[in-house]
């Protein structure tokens, strides 16, 4: 039977990996705790990094559903666990990763879905959720303008056309 302190983390990470729309792991052998506490502000204030004991927190993937990560699950791992913006805190993983080459990047989890390192890496290259969000909606700002511009356009166009076929008719009635 499971002792009760150590039930009660593995239903702690449990929730935590269910309650994350990502989860990444890395190794972080070498790093000292001063440089631990950088670590934590540069992931952002929608993500949470844990020092984890690799049984309990493969036990806790595995109840959340998460099966991919098992192999993952060697050495000292901690865990960033992301409930906001995933490329927010990929950045801060990789940005932290080239000044302290002690932290590695082992994998990762996003929606349900595995991800190697390098995928987490080039997570970290797209610009944020609100930057894409910008640029889409002035790309449709662009293009109803274009429509209504060409909208615009039709009327006038008609406009001028039948003046034309005014005046033609005036002329040629006016020359019988």
């Amino acid at each position: 039977m499971a002792r009760p302190d150590k039930a009660a983390a593995v239903a702690e990470l449990t929730e935590q990996f269910r309650s994350s729309s990502a989860a990444v792991l890395t190794e972080y052998r070498g790093l000292t705790v001063a440089q631990l506490k950088t670590l934590r502000r540069s992931l952002g204030e929608n993500a949470q990094y844990a020092v984890v004991k690799n049984t309990l927190t493969k036990i806790a993937a595995n109840e959340a559903g998460i099966t991919t990560l098992d192999d993952l699950f060697n050495g000292p791992t901690a865990v960033a666990f992301v409930t906001g913006d995933p490329v927010e805190s990929a950045k801060g993983l990789r940005d932290f990763a080239k000044d302290n080459p002690n932290l590695v990047i082992k994998g990762g989890v996003l929606d349900g879905k595995a991800m190697s390192a390098d995928e987490i890496k080039k997570l970290a290259d797209l610009e944020s959720r609100e930057v894409l969000l910008a640029k889409l909606a002035g790309a449709l700002k662009g293009k109803q303008t274009q429509a209504a511009q060409v909208f615009q356009a039709l009327p006038s166009k008609l406009v001028r056309t039948v003046d034309a076929l005014r005046a033609k008719q005036d002329e040629q009635g006016g020359a019988e």
